[in-house]
């Protein structure tokens, strides 16, 4: 299924996680949600033990894939590794938002309709999370908006940032970068492990694109339901920023 991906449909802004070892399991619930979720994520605990042949099925059903493994290397394995994710047509490909990491995605990147998402900060940093890792002289919003800058100017596609810094972001790039939040939670749901986080009708008021929303949706014993339900939200908000 083709879409505009500058202009998705509420239905599409929605990105599920298939963080499961389980091909079986992913299956059975993209079976189960049908044509209530439209755009699927794959990460490492999926493609390390499944390798890409369900990204390929998923793209063959006419869904979107997101193919997530965070690349960050010397820049030609950068450059290599880009070029052979593109042979899958996914939609997006997620890198780590470091300046020549960045460069080298875009020159390996073979297939102009495959978007490059720069991680600024992973939504489970906090303040104290990056002093941890050594940044022991700047703020975590101050970093995610040095590296959405440096994201633009580098010709990658988007970013992947929290909803906390989404306005931020949109205000100083327009509609240039792609935004896309994780970290989604419905108001009544326990955050988890996630840090930086906030509800769906949040994220688009504060210019997010596309939402990651995991656990809510495989954790809930209505799957459809939950997701219908979160589309529902994605739906009002646009509504409201009109």
């Amino acid at each position: 299924m083709s879409f505009d991906i500058r202009n998705p449909s509420p239905a599409e802004r929605l990105i599920l996680p298939l963080d499961l070892s389980s091909e079986a399991e992913a299956r059975a619930i993209v079976d189960e949600l049908g044509d209530s979720v439209h755009f699927y994520k794959l990460g490492y605990q999926f493609l390390y033990a499944n390798g890409f042949s369900f990204a390929e099925a998923l793209k063959a059903e006419g869904k979107h894939v997101f193919i997530d493994l965070k690349l960050l290397d010397i820049d030609n394995t950068v450059r290599g590794g880009i070029a052979s994710l593109c042979r899958l047509k996914p939609d997006f490909i997620t890198l780590h938002a470091y300046p020549q990491a960045m460069r080298a995605a875009v020159e390996g990147r073979t297939d102009p309709s495959v978007n490059l998402l720069a991680v600024t900060v992973l939504t489970s940093l906090d303040d104290e999370g990056l002093k941890e890792a050594g940044y022991k002289d700047i703020r975590t919003g101050e970093l995610v908006i040095k590296r959405a800058h440096q994201a633009l100017d580098a010709g990658i596609d988007g970013v992947v940032c929290s909803a906390v810094e989404a306005s931020v972001i949109r205000n100083m790039v327009g509609p240039y970068l792609l935004l896309v939040t994780p970290g989604i939670r419905p108001k009544d749901a326990e955050g988890d492990d996630q840090r930086r986080v906030t509800t769906p009708s949040m994220a688009i008021e504060n210019g997010s694109d596309y939402l990651v929303v995991g656990r809510p949706i495989l954790n809930a014993k209505d799957r459809k339901a939950a997701a219908l339900s979160i589309v529902s939200e994605i739906t009002e908000a646009l509504e409201k920023t009109k």
